[in-house]
């Protein structure tokens, strides 16, 4: 997904789990939107979302949950912990850019 991103010249930042994700947003970094892959080691999307958008001065930035999973009831689940959107894998490289168009203007 990075190197498609990037041929739109969108600039990628990327993390190992959640726990990185948390680390370098209290470090400063600030993107403007985040793509949270809901099935990482260590602290998976759901946990990470829900500190994200727990009274965070980051709790307005988009998110989109993306899951390879793709069962009954997980983009409810994604919705109900803060995720803006969702998309499950494999990833449709138009529809992640019609949703990311959406999220990026609503947030400006």
């Amino acid at each position: 997904m990075s190197k498609v991103l990037e041929k739109h010249r969108i600039q990628v930042i990327t993390a190992i789990d959640g726990k990185e994700v948390l680390q370098m947003m209290e470090a400063g970094v600030m993107p403007d939107l985040i793509l949270m892959d809901m099935m990482m080691p260590e602290m998976d999307g759901y946990e990470t979302i829900a500190r994200i958008k727990k009274g965070s001065p980051w709790k307005s930035i988009p998110v989109i949950a993306v899951t390879a999973k793709a069962m009954a009831g997980d983009r409810e689940k994604c919705i109900e912990v803060g995720a803006s959107d969702y998309i499950s894998k494999p990833v449709d490289t138009d529809q992640l850019l019609s949703l990311m168009r959406i999220w990026l203007y609503d947030s400006k």
